[in-house]
């Protein structure tokens, strides 16, 4: 072997990448430990610098567990609160309590608010009942009045009265008014000819 030295049972040019490796290693170390790198962090993986593992919050140059309270399921993410209360209860004062819900109430499907059931309406944190008057019946809403007044009733104080249909008229689609026949047109209570 003409221009290659050997010592021992290594040549020079093997020495002199193991020692490269070795120094470039040390100086890969020393880098990556002086970024300060908190404990419970991971480097991101891209651009500079670190995000908390999650579970953890940063708070100044480290990572701190998240306290999750009781009632409550961790959400895996390490900003916001970390944390999020469980069906049927609610966030208060970085704890979770107990959602309320009245008689004749139930949670809604999100599970963090309650409705009522149907007729009842809400009123004052309450389901009080929807008083349906003779010649009604209940809506698929509980606002306002919950009730409509049957086909040839109309609403009137809180109760349904029958619609007076004068000569030549029928009931409009709602059912709760009227229209004149053709060819009667439509004038003060009654229908006449043009």
């Amino acid at each position: 072997m003409s221009g290659t030295r050997r010592i021992g049972s290594a040549t020079v040019p093997s020495l002199f990448l193991a020692s490269f490796l070795c120094v470039s290693s040390g100086t890969t170390s020393a880098q990556a430990g002086s970024g300060g790198l908190p404990a419970n962090a991971s480097a991101k993986s891209y651009g500079d610098g670190w995000a908390c593992d999650p579970g953890y919050r940063e708070a100044g140059k480290a990572c701190q567990p998240i306290r999750v309270p009781i009632n409550a399921l961790a959400t895996g993410t390490s900003y916001g609160r970390g944390w999020e209360c469980r069906r049927g209860y609610r966030e208060f004062n970085e704890a979770c309590i107990t959602i309320e819900v009245p008689a004749n109430a139930y949670l809604n499907a999100s599970g963090v608010r309650w409705e009522c059931d149907r007729g009842f309406r809400e009123f004052d944190e309450a389901c009080v009942v929807i008083d349906v008057p003779q010649n009604g019946y209940l809506t698929e809403s509980n606002l306002g009045s919950g009730w409509k007044c049957e086909r040839g009733f109309q609403g009137t104080g809180g109760g349904c009265t029958p619609i007076e249909l004068p000569a030549n008229a029928h009931f409009n689609f709602s059912g709760n008014g009227w229209d004149c026949d053709r060819p009667y047109w439509k004038q003060l209570a009654g229908c006449v000819l043009r």
